[in-house]
């Protein structure tokens, strides 16, 4: 009788990618949903919809010496390891998310900007480097929280930020420990250019923010690269909406680790969030006689629900983006044919 090994797995961590365009009804955060409702949102919710989840070819490679698995689930991916295996302290599991439907980038905030390519000659070593602007990186090392004990919450993007001067419509933004949004560029005139979002920025998650683009420190010698966003390797094709990046420890939030002092899988293995703002746009209707009514204030695009209450939704379809003279952006706009 031959003999049967088999090969017990312990997970890893898990990361959830939820998008609230999907999961909000109308004006209502997924976050205050509650019961059935909520339960109804995430069951029929699946994120392979619109985005692609794979690991980076040296990531592939990786997993597979260290015997670990990984799987796409409805809400993102989970990772496992076989056995008592030791994790070292000092690797990173890279993962790379691509959009699959053009639709994302009309009802997800920060996405006007375009992830441009640019590919720049090195003297020195008489090569070519590729950078893209623009991509986000969500790493468990970076990340922020929101709550205490069991009420924590892993977040993979950074702390909400305070105003700069370089962000621009959308941005997500920190005032007094209160949650913006920026409705405008910051140049655009005659504008109060912001909304608030919550009074509390700690009641609402860490969501997906300018701050998740890193900086570029080109090679020494290398002029004319994007100064914020990601190099592009072999294994990081230009195809790369964003990118996820984790590692085992993280030295000043055990939380966020996923292996212990000994390298082995936590008994209690992590789940990362990262979170997608839906955008919001002012509701322009046009009736049969061409009359034009405008939303008081930018309203969320929402696949369930409806943020204005009675009147007619805006589909999910192209927005547009109102501009003054010198090219700032005043406002967006979703058009409603009655």
């Amino acid at each position: 009788m031959a003999e049967q090994i088999v090969t017990g797995y312990k997970k890893l961590f898990e990361v959830r990618l939820l998008h609230h365009y999907w999961l909000d009804d109308g004006a209502m955060a997924f976050d205050r949903i509650s019961g059935q409702k909520k339960e109804e949102l995430l069951m029929a919710y699946d994120v392979q919809a619109f985005i692609d989840i794979a690991p980076a070819e040296e990531t592939k490679k990786l997993m597979t010496g260290l015997g670990c698995i990984w799987r796409n689930t409805p809400t993102g991916f989970i990772a496992a390891i076989a056995g008592e295996a030791n994790l070292p302290s000092d690797i990173m599991f890279e993962f790379i998310l691509k959009v699959r439907s053009g639709e994302f980038f009309n009802y997800t905030a920060m996405t006007l900007f375009p992830q441009t390519v640019r590919e720049l000659y090195s003297e020195k070593d008489n090569s070519r480097i590729r950078f893209k602007e623009n991509v986000p990186v969500f790493s468990n090392v970076t990340g922020a929280a929101r709550g205490t004990g069991e009420d924590k919450t892993l977040f993979l993007s950074r702390e909400i930020p305070a105003l700069k001067p370089s962000d621009r419509i959308e941005s997500i933004i920190d005032k007094d420990g209160a949650l913006y949004l920026l409705t405008t560029d910051q140049a655009a005139p005659g504008m109060t250019g912001m909304l608030k979002l919550e009074d509390d920025k700690t009641l609402l998650p860490v969501f997906a923010n300018q701050d998740d683009v890193p900086e570029i420190v080109p090679p020494e010698g290398i002029a004319g690269a994007p100064g914020r966003g990601v190099g592009l390797t072999a294994g990081i094709p230009e195809d790369t909406f964003a990118l996820v990046r984790l590692c085992p420890v993280r030295e000043d939030d055990d939380d966020f680790s996923f292996a212990d002092g000994s390298g082995l899988a936590r008994s209690n293995p992590p789940v990362f969030h990262v979170r997608f703002k839906n955008r919001l746009t002012w509701w322009k209707h046009i009736d049969r006689n061409r009359t034009e009514t405008m939303s008081a204030e930018p309203l969320p695009l929402t696949f369930s629900g409806n943020a204005s209450g009675t009147k007619k939704k805006p589909s999910a379809g192209l927005v547009k983006a109102e501009k003054e003279s010198g090219g700032n952006i005043t406002r967006l706009v979703s058009e409603i044919f009655e």
